[in-house]
């Protein structure tokens, strides 16, 4: 479906935002959800509608601060097609003029999310009013980093809470970050704000100090800006956030407050969009396209990766430590490398008596001390290598029981004025969003992934070749050959957008 495009034509837009944080009784059993209290929160999830529309086009912006709108988390594999035929129905929109962007933060919805999100968009629909339309990028780099670490190996591993992260001397690199805020601004003719869109690309996966819910750094981030725009709606778009954590995501140190890093955002997105400039006339285009991608065959990941677990099982040494023993022996050791078994004199005396018992111990202990660590390390390398196995192994079940050897993906381009917005299902990677923008013909071009249906994770082809090392390439379906595809399809509709 390629939409038609009247660049004079007034554009009126309409906006809407309704609550759907849920509490106790919608959480489900999902590990997800597992370190979440719905019963607390400090802030409220919302499902935020926009509708675009000129004389020839009509487009819908919906954006829902929830971990995927299929597949994962608790809304349906039904939801988006539920959605666009309530909508098709009345107001009469067409179903291929629908984006639904997922915020990707791990919050308990409500269960009647999809009911909501149809009145959300009823609701702009029949408020919309002529806009002026304008454009920028933002910039915001202190609130993220990239989650991959390149190892000497020549392997890769990633930052996660779910397991232990490599030693220290393993780790020679990390990846890149996007600091670009995407940020498209609507005015009404009086000058006031009426919405603003902006696309950044972060998991907002950091928590509360409370562990309650919450809608995590990109609820908070919206909430600055609707503060500071006197009563705007923001719609977050999420970006291309696969490979991009939350600075400090694995802080023992301090408690987890998604709301510092938000309200940087916030701010970062408020002190550019208050420079944009605002023109009355503004081209409307929406193409909505999909693509077949081919899934994956993951039978010799997975054998390489038992292999490396039975090897990394074969590799455990005995030693007469247990965690008792070690941690004060390991102690006595680091504070003082010389004498760690007893004062300095006791060896001075034994050395003067022409006795080494202390040093021969030491020597022993050290042996130990060595033996203990390299079994913890293994162990620690067996646990990612099992996460990632299981990743691997649901995946090649998914892809064996599929009647089709390829997924679908829908892929969208929307122009707004001088603001262009592609998007796709998968959790993108942060190097295909900077390849994309880069190529695009488009100054002001920005990237969302999950977007209209939920993919899973969409790796690099060469992140690919590291199956089994780290989530992004283990939680994934499809082959290398996806990127490829994706891109050369994406950037054809950025030329014609």
């Amino acid at each position: 479906m390629e939409s038609r495009t009247n660049a004079q034509a007034i554009l009126w837009a309409g906006v809407a935002r309704i609550d759907i944080t849920g509490g106790v009784t919608d959480q489900i059993e999902d590990p997800l959800y597992a370190a979440i209290d719905a019963a607390k929160n400090d802030d409220r999830l919302y499902v935020r509608a926009l509708v675009l529309r000129s004389e020839a086009t009509t487009a819908v912006l919906v954006t829902v601060d929830a971990v995927a709108i299929a597949e994962i988390g608790s809304i349906g594999n039904a939801y988006l097609t539920n959605v666009r035929t309530q909508l098709q129905q009345q107001p009469g929109i067409d179903a291929d003029h629908i984006i639904i962007n997922a915020s990707h933060c791990h919050g308990v919805v409500c269960t009647d999310i999809e009911a909501r999100t149809v009145s959300a968009v009823r609701a702009a629909w029949q408020h919309m009013v002529p806009v002026h339309v304008g454009a920028g990028r933002g910039y915001e780099d202190r609130i993220m980093e990239n989650r991959r670490l390149h190892l000497r190996n020549g392997r890769e591993a990633d930052v996660r809470r779910a397991y232990s992260l490599p030693a220290d001397e393993n780790v020679v690199a990390v990846g890149p970050v996007d600091p670009d805020i995407g940020i498209l601004r609507l005015d009404r003719v009086d000058g006031t704000t009426l919405a603003v869109v902006y696309n950044f690309a972060c998991h907002p996966i950091q928590g509360m100090p409370h562990g309650g819910n919450t809608a995590d750094l990109s609820g908070f981030a919206s909430q600055v800006i609707e503060q500071g725009m006197h009563g705007a709606i923001a719609l977050f778009v999420q970006g291309c956030a696969a490979d991009i954590n939350p600075i400090l995501y694995r802080d023992v140190d301090h408690p987890p407050d998604a709301e510092i890093l938000g309200q940087r955002l916030g701010l970062s997105t408020l002190l550019c969009a208050r420079q944009i400039d605002c023109a009355p006339a503004a081209t409307l285009k929406l193409i909505m396209e999909r693509i077949a991608l081919p899934r994956a065959d993951l039978s010799a990941a997975i054998e390489t990766l038992e292999v490396e677990q039975a090897r990394l099982l074969q590799s455990l040494r005995p030693t007469s430590l247990n965690l008792k023993t070690f941690i004060p022996l390991l102690l006595r050791h680091s504070l003082s490398p010389e004498f760690p078994s007893y004062d300095s004199h006791r060896y001075l005396h034994e050395a003067a008596l022409g006795r080494d018992h202390l040093r021969r111990l030491d020597e022993n202990n050290l042996r130990l001390l060595e033996q203990y660590k390299a079994n913890v390390q293994r162990m620690e390398e067996l646990i990612r290598v099992q996460v990632n196995l299981q990743l691997l192994r649901m995946h090649q079940g998914k892809n064996l029981a599929a009647a089709a050897s390829t997924v679908e993906a829908e892929v969208a381009g929307l122009r707004v004025g001088p603001f262009v917005l592609v998007t796709f299902p998968g959790e993108l990677s942060v190097q295909t969003g900077l390849r994309l923008k880069e190529a695009s013909p488009h100054d002001l071009t920005f990237v969302a992934g999950v977007t209209n249906g939920y993919l899973y994770y969409t790796p690099t082809a060469e992140q690919l070749r590291n199956r089994g090392g780290a989530q992004e390439d283990s939680d994934c379906l499809v082959a290398p050959e996806w990127q490829r595809q994706f891109e050369a399809h994406a950037l054809d509709l950025l030329n014609r957008l």
